[in-house]
Parts: structure tokens; sequence; C-alpha cells
């Protein structure tokens, strides 16, 4: 019985003034294991996908799709996730399972796609590439539609987040958006993402330094978690070149490049309820897919 495990790192995106465009890989991970099952799917029945019940509806639609876009025959397999990576918290835990079972079915298929073209796949079901990119790629991206920049992050720079015990569900986050901004706003958010990409890109991280603010998103999702800005705040107090709420939040994610511990007991402190810190390193490896021995 073949199955194939991929290892796929947790992502931070938009970074604050990024949206839907710019994303870091870091070095936690979910473990997807895909397994074929003995007999083939004939095309008049229903794909069989075995797995957790909760992402049932998700291992579907990325199967449908897998076999649609690679044209091989489909066939029955289950899949299981293990992993550090927690749901609903702005750490790409989907992208996590989607790109983790495409990963998996394409090896079992003798490897129609490419790695570039199973990321064009994740980004259409997540329905933005800002945490596929990463994930597929490592590193820090830009990525708009299916093009993307890549670049290398120096393990000195440290990424401290703060993780509460709550969820905040993406669909529920968009809806709290305008339709339309103010343009002063637009413009600011505009050249502060770009600061941060040409941070990222020559490695001069000190360019970081007050280019997470941002218009586009924030400001409107500030009531799903009322102490972000606080936590943003002691961070930087405590040494921290800024910080931003990861993907749509929950978490709250600060960078730098000294003092990470201090840097992460006091967000703590200016966090209620119960939260939980993790300090971390950029991934540079992106997804990473084997086959392995199932004896049963």
């Amino acid at each position: 019985m073949q199955s194939v495990l991929t290892s796929v790192p947790a992502t931070t995106a938009n970074l604050g003034p990024g949206y839907d465009c710019l994303g870091v890989a870091l070095q936690i991970s979910n473990r997807v294991l895909v397994t074929q099952l003995s007999e083939e799917h004939p095309a008049a029945e229903t794909l069989q996908v075995k797995g957790p019940q909760a992402g049932e509806a998700m291992a579907t639609l990325a199967a449908d799709r897998f076999f649609s876009k690679s044209g091989r025959r489909p066939f029955h397999f289950q899949w299981s996730v293990e992993g550090d990576v927690p749901l609903s918290r702005g750490m790409g835990s989907s992208v996590t399972v989607r790109l983790g079972l495409l990963a998996g079915l394409n090896i079992l298929s003798n490897e129609p796609l490419t790695r570039h073209e199973i990321f064009e796949l994740c980004a259409d079901l997540e329905g933005h590439p800002d945490n596929a990119a990463p994930a597929a790629f490592g590193g820090f991206t830009v990525a708009g539609g299916v093009s993307l920049a890549r670049f290398e992050v120096s393990s000195q720079l440290a990424f401290v987040l703060l993780i509460p015990d709550f969820e905040v569900a993406t669909p529920a986050a968009r809806r709290v958006l305008p339709a339309q901004l103010e343009r002063l706003s637009a413009v600011a958010s505009c050249a502060n993402a770009c600061r941060i990409t040409a941070a990222f890109a020559s490695k001069n991280y000190n360019l970081l330094r007050g280019a997470f603010v941002d218009g586009l998103h924030q400001p409107f999702r500030r009531p799903l978690i009322p102490f972000l800005d606080d936590v943003i705040s002691a961070g930087e107090k405590a040494g921290a070149l800024g910080g931003f709420l990861s993907g749509s939040g929950s978490t709250i994610c600060c960078v730098s490049l000294e003092n990470p511990e201090l840097v992460a007991q006091a967000m703590a402190s200016a966090a209620p309820g119960n939260v939980r810190t993790v300090v971390t390193h950029a991934d540079n490896l992106g997804m990473v897919a084997k086959l392995v021995d199932e004896k049963r």
C-alpha cells in the first residue's frame, strides 16, 4: 500500500498592509499522510475519500480538482493530518491540508503536475494566494494571482506569535471589510507594503520599523481582536521591529532581531485571557513530500 507523507509549514500572511499578497513560511508544520486504496476508481462511481470528517468536503474538492487538472485516472484514498498548526488562528491551517493532499495525490499519480501547478490549484481553492505561496515555496513571498516573487529569510529574524484561545474564521473576518477605502490610507498602505518587500528582498530588516501599519484590513478587524494594538505596542516597547495581525487572526505576530523571548513575555502580558506564545523563524524550504511504506 503506497503512501505519501507531506510536511507543510504554517504561514503568517498579509504582514499588515500586504493584504492578500505577502506571506512568510514558518518553522511550524502539519504533516499530511495520503494513502492510495487498492481499487482504482471506476469513472461512474463517486470518489471514495476517507479521513477526518471535519475536512471531508475540503479533501473531496481538492481531489476532484487535482484529477481534473492532471488528467490522471482517479483512485480512492484515505488521509490524515497531524502537527502543530492551530485551526482558524490565521496561520494557514487550511493551506497545510490542501497542499498536503495535492502533493500526496501528485506523487501517487507519478507527478503529472509541477510544484507551481500544485500551488496554483491550492491558491484557487483558498481564494487567495498569500498563504499558499510561502507554504509551497518557503521563505517570504509576494503573490499576485499565480505570479510570485520569493526571497529567503535570514535566521536572525525571529517571528514571535501570540496565539489566543479563540478562533477567527476567515469568511467572518472578510465580511467586516468595507467595500471602499479612503484614498490616502490606501496610498500609505501601498507604500508600507513596498517597504516590507524591499526589507525582505535586501535582508535589511531594520526597514520594517513602522512599515506594518495599514489601512486595508486591520482597522476593521480590531473589534474581533480588541487587544491587537496593545499587544503590538507591548512587543515594540520590548524591542520588536513591529507587529501585525497574522492573516485574519486571531494570532498576532511581532518580528524581532533581538530578545524575542522578552518580546513574547511583553506581548503575553498585554493580552487578557488564556494565550500562548511561540518564538519561531522562517522556513525556507516550503512543502516537502516523500513516499513512505505503509505495511498493513
